[in-house]
């Protein structure tokens, strides 16, 4: 479906799309989706820098963690989606490196990379692991909004097939298929979840350090599940029966809502002794 023509009939009979997936500069091609990532990724950074000092941090110690949890954040994902997708590499190793251009990473993979390079930035450079990841949690739900739309680009990641009213219909072949436009969903998902932790930010809200990337786990594996569960089968990778992006997601929900409940309770008898 790399090159079909994208309608959406809500719009009308007359609304269609056929966006090229790339575009060539001196014969070297650009791929949009890695355009929508860098974007996402660049103003995730200026939200970082702009509010470090709303979390105890200064713009170099930001910079210091962006040095640390970038490349590990890249690599693990990159890692993450060969280890589920390892047959065409095994044919083409060359496509490990090169195919980053073209897709080929996963946000769980970015976190938790991300996540460790943090964690190595923090002991290294003596910083705050959890004020940077806190801060890090809306930056995180600005690039995954952007960075959805190089999926459309793509047309990749749609869901199951649909007859609702706002259904996107995917045309190759002189054969239509209207699917779930789940790309668009997850992006309004972190786009919302965006809104709601930024204002849940603002001084009083944080109950304790770390809380807001607890709850950004939550609210976007929350998303997550419902997410996959509407995605067309052939769009997943799968561990056993469900797809491990469901998995982790799941266990993202629980965990937080576990670490929430634990913490604030453990507070609340502090202050009641």
């Amino acid at each position: 479906m790399q090159n079909a023509t994208i309608t959406f009939p809500i719009f009308g009979e007359a609304f269609a799309l056929d966006p090229p997936r790339y575009f060539a500069i001196f014969g070297f091609n650009i791929h949009f989706y890695g355009l929508f990532l860098g974007l996402g990724f660049l103003l995730g950074a200026i939200y970082a820098l702009r509010r470090s000092k709303d979390f105890g941090l200064t713009q170099d110690q930001v910079l210091n963690f962006f040095l640390f949890c970038v490349p590990m954040a890249v690599i693990v994902s990159r890692l993450y989606y060969i280890a589920f997708n390892i047959e065409p590499y095994l044919q083409d190793p060359i496509r490990i490196i090169t195919g980053v251009r073209t897709g080929g990473l996963t946000i769980y993979g970015v976190v938790f990379g991300g996540l460790f390079g943090v964690w190595l930035c923090s002991r290294v450079m003596k910083q705050s692991l959890l004020d940077f990841i806190d801060l890090a949690a809306p930056a995180l739900l600005i690039g995954q909004a952007i960075g959805r739309w190089g999926n459309f680009i793509n047309r990749e990641l749609f869901g199951r097939e649909t007859t609702l009213p706002w259904r996107m219909g995917l045309t190759a072949g002189g054969e239509t298929i209207y699917v779930h436009p789940t790309f668009l969903y997850e992006a309004l998902w972190n786009t919302v979840g965006l809104i709601l932790l930024h204002r849940y930010s603002k001084k009083p809200g944080r109950k304790f350090k770390g809380q807001l990337f607890t709850l950004y786990l939550g609210w976007y594996g929350l998303g997550r599940v419902w997410v996959e569960a509407l995605r067309d089968p052939s769009q997943n990778m799968f561990l056993g029966p469900i797809p491990i992006n469901m998995a982790i997601a799941i266990a993202c929900v629980v965990g937080a809502v576990g670490v929430n409940y634990i913490v604030i309770k453990r507070q609340q008898k502090q202050e009641a002794a």
